[in-house]
Formats: C-alpha cells, sequence, structure tokens
C-alpha cells in the first residue's frame, strides 16, 4: 500500500511510471551502485540511464559516479521544484481548456446572438411597446417605474388587454405613485378593471415580460428623465433570469389593490390615502393626491389609526391590509 501510495505521488508531482519504479528501488536499496539499483528495478542501459537522469534533473537523486554508488537526495528542493513545475503545468492546462471553451461558446452562439437580444431605439419603442401588448395571450408581467415613455392610448392598452382575459401582475415602485397624475390617470383606472397591483420602495429594473415568451427590458438616463433604449430579450438564461426576478420581487411586494365594494364604509378617498400611505409616499404627494392640506391629511391619519387601534403608521397599514383594505 506504501509503495502504491508513492508511486501515485511521484505521477501527481510529474514523473514517469518507470522513473518511480526506479526511485522506490533506489529507497530500497541504496547506497549501491546505480547497476544494482536499476537491476533491482527491472532495468539496464540507456532505459536505466534514462530513467536516472530524470531523478537527478528532479532533484531526487544523487549524480552517478563511474562505478561509484549512487543514493537518493533529502526530497525538499526537489519536491519543490516539482511542484512548481506540476503547478505551471495545471495553469497552462486551465487556460488552453479555458481558451477551447470560449471558442466554443462564441461559436455556438454566433448564430443566435442576433436574435436573443434585440435593441429597438427612439420613435420604434412607442410602436415596440404596444405590439408587445397585443400580443400578449396569458399574462402580462411589468415593473413599472419613470422615466416613462410617451406613449399614446397606453391606459387604453391595458385595459383592452384586460378585457381579453390577460391577467395583469404589475409592482409599482415607490417614483410610480409619486409621479403628477399617474396614479389617477394611469394606475387606478386599471387596478379598478382587474389589475393585480403592489409596490415596492423601488424596483430594480424596468420590465414587462409577455407570457413566457420575451422581454421588454428599459435602458434609461434617470438623470435626465429620458427613457431612450429598450432590450427585446427573447427565450435565453437571461429571460429565465428577469422572471425569476419579478417573482422574487413579487413576493416581496405590499398589495397595491383593493376589493370592489368598499369595505366596511371606507370613503375612496381614505382608501387611496392608505394605499399610497403603504407604498411609502411622501405627505406632500399624498395630500396632492387625494386633494387634501396637509393639516387635514394629518387629521385623516389620526382618525383611520384610532378605527383600526393602530399606534403608528406602519399598524395603521399593517391594520389596513388585515382589514383587507389594501
Amino acid at each position: 500500500m506504501a509503495n502504491a501510495k508513492l508511486g501515485e505521488a511521484l505521477r501527481l508531482l510529474g514523473l514517469g511510471e518507470t522513473a518511480a519504479r526506479l526511485y522506490r528501488a533506489l529507497l530500497e536499496r541504496a547506497p549501491a551502485p546505480l547497476a544494482a539499483v536499476g537491476a533491482a528495478a527491472g532495468l539496464d542501459g540507456s532505459a536505466l540511464a534514462e530513467a536516472y537522469g530524470e531523478l537527478v534533473d528532479a532533484g531526487l537523486a544523487s549524480p552517478a559516479a563511474e562505478g561509484g554508488a549512487v543514493a537518493p537526495v533529502p526530497p525538499a528542493a526537489g519536491l519543490e521544484v516539482l511542484g512548481r513545475h506540476r503547478a505551471a503545468e495545471l495553469d497552462e492546462s486551465r487556460i488552453t481548456v479555458g481558451g477551447a471553451f470560449e471558442a466554443f461558446r462564441r461559436r455556438r452562439l454566433a448564430a443566435y446572438d442576433d436574435d436573443l437580444v434585440e435593441v429597438v431605439t427612439g420613435e420604434a419603442i412607442g410602436p415596440r411597446m404596444r405590439q408587445a401588448w397585443a400580443s400578449a395571450r396569458q399574462q402580462i408581467r411589468q415593473m413599472d417605474s419613470p422615466p416613462y415613455f410617451p406613449i399614446p392610448a397606453s391606459t387604453e392598452d391595458a385595459l383592452a388587454t384586460l378585457a381579453r382575459g390577460v391577467t395583469q401582475r404589475v409592482i409599482y415602485s415607490r417614483a410610480s405613485l409619486e409621479q403628477p397624475g399617474h396614479l389617477e390617470e394611469s394606475i387606478e383606472p386599471v387596478i379598478a378593471a382587474g389589475e393585480q397591483a403592489r409596490v415596492l420602495p423601488s424596483v430594480p429594473v424596468k420590465l414587462v415580460l409577455i407570457d413566457d415568451a420575451y422581454a421588454l427590458v428599459s435602458l434609461s438616463i434617470r438623470e435626465a428623465d429620458v427613457h431612450h433604449t429598450m432590450l427585446v430579450v427573447q427565450p435565453c438564461g437571461l429571460l429565465s433570469a428577469l422572471v425569476a426576478l419579478f417573482e422574487q420581487s413579487w413576493r416581496d411586494a405590499l398589495p397595491f389593490h383593493g376589493r370592489t365594494a368598499l369595505p366596511g364604509g371606507l370613503p375612496p378617498a381614505d382608501r387611496r390615502l392608505l394605499w399610497l400611505l403603504a407604498g411609502g409616499a411622501a405627505d406632500e404627494v399624498i395630500a396632492r393626491e387625494i386633494g387634501v392640506s396637509r393639516r387635514t391629511l394629518f387629521r385623516r391619519i389620526q382618525v383611520l389609526m384610532a378605527r383600526l387601534g393602530a399606534a403608528n403608521r406602519f399598524q395603521l397599514a399593517l391594520q389596513a391590509q388585515r382589514h383587507g383594505w389594501l
């Protein structure tokens, strides 16, 4: 067993099988004439000379003098040299194999790159997005956040899609709710028509998933409030990752849609107040959206907190959700 382990160790360090056999014989016979060591290993002539030369080059044996005895030498230095050579060979192998795989990957994807991602810019964005909505058959999943590309009749397109029986799930960012007029003109009508809506403080990407067929990914310049480029991603690993990102974000988001009937006689303005409050909108935004002063807003919040037994705004949002008001 010891000899087998030694042979394997020497092989891993780069020694050939013949040299390793000779080294085992050297450990058993030395100091002794080279011919005697070679005879113990079953070697002679040029094969013996070549194998022993390999041991000397590796720093594992002393040079053979004419007619003199040979012996192994302390292996530390030799093993260090062998280890470095082996590491260099492994690095070279990794580079070679890695390069070969990259070449394969480039060849493999070359025929598909043009089809996997389509880049849409400028005025072509609007028609492409309307075409996407019209092509949906089962569901649309969306992450919504400013800046917005101006698309005429976009709300009507969403309502028409819902009317065709297509499920819509949308995650709105807080900035979506704070965009002047966007809540009343674009969000609330589609929620009332059956859209499933949730809200997060922010969304990681502006995204529209059409069925499981493809995705629209917006590339926006937030600082300039410009939406100028969109990627259309066809089925591939990236599309799968975008689907997973949406589903995880959907699980983390707070529900932002209510029942058709207002529970407990809750006025529409108060229900809207709770939506905005749960979404994290600022007081100024909430007051503007429901058309009241900040003083009136505070008074309404205090009334709702008392009605639900909430000690703070977080508890108010939580209790409103539990009571079906969100």
